[in-house]
């Protein structure tokens, strides 16, 4: 008797690639991507042309000065300063309304330069970012509970853009360069 051999029979491949696309489009329409962050800052609008020139003069007691160096040493308006004062420094410079004479004139003049050198680690310039911008933060709240009971975030829109002018967020940044440390 002669026995017939039978092929190994073919799995039908036909229907795969539209398989394959399927689960393409499902992982493509189920995953989350995430979003970058970073620092949220809005620049400011440009000048207009005719503005006359003794606006655009900016008077020195007016500019709070913030240098990182390559070492990652804060010197602010020409001392040494540590990173845990520069809060409080900070909020004292926004909100001297003239008391002193080395200090900003009013919140709505003061201007905080900084500046960082190439060398000053990522790190540092977020806390320093992270210190100015509680320093404003901290007076925006506290403007919002004098003035209508309630925290600056729990405020609408139109109650927090009143505040905004009182303390409006004014942190001038310049390109980095070789201020000094470890050059």
């Amino acid at each position: 008797m002669a026995s017939k051999r039978r092929g190994l029979p073919e799995i039908n491949a036909g229907s795969m690639a539209d398989i394959a696309f399927l689960l393409l489009i499902f992982f493509l329409v189920t995953t989350t991507m995430d979003i970058d962050t970073g620092i949220a800052r809005k620049l400011p609008p440009m000048p207009e042309e005719d503005q006359p020139e003794e606006d655009s003069q900016i008077n020195a007691r007016n500019i709070y000065v913030v240098l990182i160096n390559s070492s990652n040493q804060l010197l602010v308006e020409g001392e040494m300063m540590d990173i845990s004062q520069l809060r409080d420094g900070a909020k004292s410079f926004i909100d001297n309304n003239g008391i002193r004479e080395d200090l900003s004139e009013n919140p709505e003049k003061a201007i905080i330069s900084l500046q960082n050198d190439r060398g000053t680690s990522y790190k540092m310039y977020i806390r320093v970012q992270n210190e100015l911008a509680a320093a404003y933060n901290e007076l925006r709240n506290k403007a919002a509970l004098s003035k209508f009971g309630e925290r600056y975030n729990d405020l609408n829109k139109v109650d927090q853009k009143e505040i905004r002018k009182i303390y409006p967020q004014k942190i001038s940044e310049a390109e980095p360069k070789n201020i000094g440390g470890n050059s």
